[in-house]
This record gives structure tokens, C-alpha cells and sequence, in this order.
């Protein structure tokens, strides 16, 4: 079967390191895939064509531009499944894809945050969706918005939930050196992220706890302002900001409790991650990450703006041995059982195979 992933970039991010991790899964199980991307091709699609995958970048300027390149390309190339990841690429891909004759379309959303939402970006998905077999949200959190916002017919919107490749267990020396209870955050370093709350919340249990640290992973807009605020604040003995890695599994392995603080969010592949390396968590109480921790019961979910709240999560478990340990036990449970990358894979492969026209064409 030809596939190929229509993402916005390929720079480091949860939804990038998940279509990769896709895209390895199907070309070992003998699917020829590709990656076409509206944008940057970033480091991680550099990583994908030195492994082989072709990765195309920067299609087009606009939608006009994009769309006669998508159109042009799903021509030559003759794909049986265009997956597209979220609403630019689903509005610049869809309509392109259906005309060249792809058998399947699917369009994921990676998170649809609560009302109110941006009224001529949701116009111009629903127009697109209408060119797309499904769209798959990936919690119950992010279906549900789909279906309250009534744009796309609800018997396209499925869910499926994210997964993610086990991470390797780094040797001991890989390991980053790591003094007392250690907090670990992966992620952009964006506004969504909230994390002057994870740095306030810090503070506030350093003062109870002092020798807890907090590891910050990843880069992004908000850094600068956030090394800012830890100065202020008093902590930059205690938080260490390790920029972007490709490699997160040291930070993981080495750490005690993974812990994120989004003002919105989906389902994220760092806490997937985590579950992997058997790593309880701290999560704030928005979308899919709130559902899936509640639904593993392997970790502390607390209010989305409420520090106190979230110190007192991280005092709970750095002084609760017991209680961290069953925590890890359940996340890795879950991980095994529900939220692996071969799962995520499988139930994919289901619907690229069950749609009017697969059904009339075979897919090997």
C-alpha cells in the first residue's frame, strides 16, 4: 500500500515524532510511505530522509499555490491513503487528494480545544473535511468538541487514541547526572504549554522540599521569558532548561515523575512517553492527557490554573513512595495494553481499508 503523511512541518514536536514513529511501523510491515509537508521540513524530517523516507517540503505559499501542488504531486505519486494531520493540511490536502483518485483520506485532529474556536478556520476544514473518508479525533475529549461544533457529519468522526514507540532504556551513563526527587517536562516551550504555572508551582514546593528539581526538555518561543521568570523567581539552581533533544529517553529514565501544565491540550506524546518508561505524572485537568491519566490512574490530575494545587501534587508524590511506585505499575500497564504505537497503527489500518472506495480497490 502507498502512503503517504501530510503534516504541517516536520520540526521536533509530539505530533511530528508520532507520524515518524507511524511511518517506520508501516514501511517494516511493507508499506511504501512518504511525507509531504506544507512547511519546514525541521530536524526530525532531516532525520526521516537519512533514513531513507522521502520527506517533501515547503508545497506552496497559500492555498491556492499548496493545493495545485498537492494536486500535482498525488498525481505523479498515485497514493491509496493520504493521512493528513491537522486543519492546514487537511484544507490545503483533502480536496487535492480526492481529486487525483486516492482511495482513502483521513484527516487527524491532534486537539480541538474548547469553544469558542476560530469560526473561518473551522469553515474551512468543514468544507475539507467533506473531501475526507474520516476525521479522527484522538481522545474522547477532542471527538466530543467535533461533535458539539457540528461541522463534520458525525459518522465520519471516530476516535482513536494516540500511541507512541517505547522508549529505549538508555545506558547508565547516558544518563543525565540528577540530584534529589526530579520533575520532567517534553515540549515546546509555547503559550499553550502554561508553564510560568509549572515554574510558580515549583517554587512553591522547593520551599517545603528543597531538594526537588525540575528538568524543563524542549525549545520554543516562550524560552527566553521562562529562563526569565526562574531568575525571578530564584529557582535556576533547581530548574534546568536542556533546550531541544532528539533523544528524550535519558531524561525520562532518569527522572522521577513526568509532570505538564497545559492550558490546552490533546493527547501529547511526551506523556505517552512517559507511561513507556513507567513514569507516574502530574498533568493539569484539560483534554485528552486529564482523560487518558484518569483512565491509566497513574498519576495526580490538578486544575489548569491553580499552582497550589500543583505544589501539592508534587509534594504528594515526592513524599509517597508507594503511591509513585503504583502509579508506574498502571502507566506501563496502559501503555502496553492501550497506547502503544502498533496499536495506534493497527486500528489506522483498519479504517484506510474500510472506506467506499478501498473496499473497491485491493490494498496489499
Amino acid at each position: 500500500m502507498k502512503i503517504i503523511h501530510v503534516v504541517d512541518s516536520m520540526e521536533v514536536g509530539g505530533a511530528e515524532t508520532l507520524v515518524s514513529q507511524m511511518c517506520s511501523l508501516q514501511r517494516e510491515q511493507g508499506h511504501e510511505v512518504s511525507v509531504y509537508a506544507v512547511a519546514a521540513l525541521g530536524a526530525i524530517g532531516e532525520r526521516m530522509r537519512s533514513d531513507g523516507f522521502t520527506v517533501l517540503s515547503e508545497i506552496g505559499r497559500n492555498l491556492i499555490n499548496s493545493s495545485r501542488s498537492f494536486l500535482r504531486l498525488f498525481k505523479q505519486s498515485r497514493p491509496h491513503v493520504v493521512h493528513i494531520h491537522n486543519p492546514t493540511p487537511t484544507i490545503y490536502a483533502a480536496p487535492a487528494a480526492r481529486l487525483a483518485g486516492a482511495s482513502s483520506i483521513i484527516s487527524t485532529r491532534h486537539s480541538l480545544v474548547a469553544p469558542p474556536h476560530d469560526r473561518v478556520a473551522e469553515f474551512k476544514y468543514s468544507l475539507a473535511a467533506r473531501f475526507c473518508d474520516y476525521v479522527v479525533g484522538i481522545c474522547d475529549a477532542t471527538t466530543d468538541n467535533l461533535k458539539r461544533l457540528g461541522s463534520v457529519p458525525s459518522e465520519k468522526i471516530l476516535r482513536i487514541y494516540n500511541g507512541a514507540a517505547a522508549l529505549r532504556k538508555p545506558s547508565s551513563e547516558a544518563l543525565p547526572a540528577k540530584t534529589g526527587f526530579t520533575l520532567v517536562f517534553v515540549g515546546r516551550l509555547q503559550p499553550v504549554k502554561n508553564l510560568s504555572l509549572l515554574l510558580n508551582a515549583f517554587k512553591l514546593a522547593s520551599e517545603t522540599a528543597p531538594d526537588i528539581t525540575l528538568w524543563i526538555v524542549g525549545d520554543g518561543s516562550e524560552r527566553a521569558s521562562l529562563e526569565q521568570l526562574a531568575s525571578q523567581l530564584q529557582i535556576t539552581n533547581k530548574a534546568k532548561f536542556w533546550g531541544q533533544q532528539l533523544d528524550v529517553a535519558p531524561y525520562f529514565s532518569a527522572a522521577d515523575v513526568f509532570i505538564m501544565s497545559s492550558s490546552s491540550e490533546g493527547l501529547p506524546v511526551s506523556l505517552l512517553q512517559a507511561f513507556s518508561q513507567e513514569l507516574p505524572s502530574i498533568v493539569t485537568d484539560v483534554g485528552g492527557m486529564a482523560e487518558v491519566v484518569r483512565l491509566a490512574n497513574s498519576g495526580l490530575v490538578v486544575p489548569a490554573s491553580n499552582a497550589n494545587a500543583m505544589s501539592a501534587a508534587i509534594l504528594q508524590l515526592a513524599n509517597d513512595k508507594r503511591e509513585r511506585e503504583q502509579f508506574s505499575k498502571n502507566a506501563l500497564t496502559a501503555f502496553e495494553s492501550r497506547f502503544s504505537i502498533q496499536a495506534m497503527a493497527d486500528a489506522y489500518m483498519d479504517f484506510y481499508r474500510n472506506t467506499a472506495r478501498s473496499r473497491e480497490i485491493p490494498l496489499a
